[in-house]
């Protein structure tokens, strides 16, 4: 096997030689090498280049060669990258342009690529399989892999290939894990302790909670500015979901759980989250939600957290929206008409397969490999992953001990986690699993904070053992289940605002549901049973 991959290895390369002298899809390679380099070891004594595509924060270099940590990639390797780099709103569309265009870069890193994305470009050739360069060339990836073989599998599409770099951060497992639940209801303690109000324990309590901070002037500035509650209607974890549970199974971002026995079931379609959306629109008929939060974007929503206008807020983290202050706390789980507290899992997990693809261009596979594999020591994934230490320029998120090969997190001091993280790391594709904490690095203060709120508040009230992993679904599986979200999803998050903002959700719910099947609910669930099924059978 592994002879043959060498052989397929050994083809595409003089395959794209000779298409490159043809004039087809990879008439011009990317890199400034004309021979590709072999036996290669870092750092070179003769300096390369390759060009890569990338995205980044707006709040970042545009030019990613400014970061700190690929100043040092480059001195280490003596490999120059030049990069061609769009910010995040641009990157997908500039993306395809360049693939449909045949003008491809020697490899796309935060590639963005879905599972969808990677078998169409591997089919077509514009990317090519990477298990034997992992193999041949990849020391630190493939012992990744060993450590945590679940992964490979993970990565590895139906057809026995891997076409992709991934992404892997490990901050917990199971119930346990930092992503069992995305956005988290933040409510304003002192707010509450100006009224005398206790911690609401159940919706019928949050209710009249919101009612006061409407009407009873919490802020003491004597004006109605205050907003009971906000959100941002289908948008991840500043949408309301978190208490969704309280009327049933809940939901989540994609209205995915599975049940004890296996059976993975459409959320937006139960008679709980029927009665979910019946408590917001009365939350909304009494003037309790942000007029905003039906069309905010995040901007808008961070700023009004920051002048703290909330009564109660959603969302990952309240350091990025509102501050990490005593303001705000986290309000715990919700008893719902039936007296009963859930919490519905998401299906976050810590992976992202398509992170970094190499393309049929590249001339110089052996070099990429190695540079690509430097990314996955584990001090350079920690930094990949968070940021960087010794930076003159930048706040650091890190300091080294040098004596103990360890990089360790610095206080934030009151610094939004994600705005210092967007203007230093580089993305991925890196590694971070459990093991290195303590070892290679400390855990992030905002993440062992948060996964502190979680085992303390969240995760005893978690009633489903299963969640949806990563599935790996094939070319014709991916195509039809896109096909059928495009228009399912949109219906769903349609009418979930429009129930919300004008009710009525009894008379209209049997003809929603025969509309969901109509739009292919059933096909949906048969294909995501199907994957799943195989899914944790390996």
């Amino acid at each position: 096997m592994k002879r043959f991959f060498k052989l397929i290895s050994f083809f595409l390369v003089i395959g794209v030689l000779l298409v490159g002298c043809s004039g087809g899809k990879s008439s011009k390679s990317a890199s400034t090498e004309d021979l590709e380099l072999t036996d290669v070891s870092f750092p070179l004594k003769e300096k390369a280049t390759l060009r890569f595509m990338t995205q980044s924060s707006p709040l970042a270099p545009t030019d990613p060669n400014e970061k700190l940590i690929f100043k040092r990639l480059e001195e280490e390797t003596g490999v120059h990258i030049e990069w061609k780099n769009y910010t995040k709103d641009q990157f997908v569309e500039k993306r395809n342009l360049a693939l449909a265009s045949g003008e491809l870069p020697d490899a796309i890193m935060d590639a963005a690529f879905s599972d969808y994305d990677l078998l169409k470009y591997a089919k077509d050739g514009t990317i090519i399989p990477v298990e034997d360069l992992i193999d041949k060339y990849m020391p630190n990836l493939k012992k990744v892999l060993e450590q945590a073989p679940e992964y490979k599998s993970m990565i590895t599409a139906p057809d026995g290939h891997i076409y992709s770099f991934p992404w892997i951060e490990e901050l917990g497992s199971g119930k346990s894990r930092i992503q069992v639940v995305d956005g988290l209801p933040w409510i304003n303690v002192e707010w509450l302790n100006n009224l005398g109000l206790e911690m609401p324990k159940t919706t019928d309590e949050l209710k009249e909670v919101l009612l006061a901070f409407k009407t009873q002037d919490p802020n003491g500035n004597g004006e109605a500015d205050e907003i009971p509650v906000s959100f941002m209607i289908n948008h991840g974890g500043e949408d309301p979901a978190f208490l969704f549970a309280a009327f049933g199974l809940g939901d989540n971002y994609d209205h995915t759980v599975v049940s004890d026995n296996g059976e993975v079931i459409f959320t937006a379609a139960q008679e709980g989250y029927k009665e979910a959306l019946k408590y917001f629109n009365e939350l909304h008929e009494q003037g309790l939600i942000d007029v905003e939060a039906f069309e905010q974007d995040w901007n808008k929503y961070v700023a009004k957290g920051k002048e703290e206008k909330y009564g109660l807020y959603f969302t990952w983290d309240k350091g990025n929206i509102s501050g990490m202050n005593d303001k705000y706390d986290l309000m715990p789980p919700l008893a719902g008409p039936s007296g009963e507290v859930n919490v519905a899992q998401t299906n976050g997990f810590g992976l992202d397969r398509g992170r970094m693809v190499i393309t049929s261009a590249n001339k110089n596979l052996e070099l990429t490999a190695k540079w690509i594999d430097k990314l996955y020591e584990p001090l350079q994934s920690v930094q990949n992953n968070w940021g960087t230490y010794g930076d003159s320029e930048q706040a650091n998120i890190f300091e080294l001990d040098e004596a103990a090969g360890m990089l360790k997190h610095l206080p934030l001091e009151g610094t939004a986690p994600v705005e210092l993280r967007e203007k230093t790391n580089v993305a991925g594709p890196l590694a971070v699993l459990d093991e290195y904490y303590g070892k290679y690095t400390t855990k992030p203060d905002d993440a062992a904070w948060r996964l502190d709120l979680l085992e303390k508040h969240v995760v005893p009230h978690i009633k489903s053992k299963n969640f949806y992993p990563p599935v790996f679904f094939s070319l014709e599986e991916s195509d039809e289940k896109a096909k059928i979200e495009t228009d399912l999803f949109d219906y769903v998050n349609r009418k979930r605002a429009e129930w919300i903002t004008n009710g009525n959700i009894d008379a209209e719910w049997d003809e929603y549901v025969k509309e969901l099947e109509r739009l292919g609910l059933s096909k949906w669930l048969q294909i995501k049973q199907d994957g799943y099924d195989r899914t944790v059978k390996q």
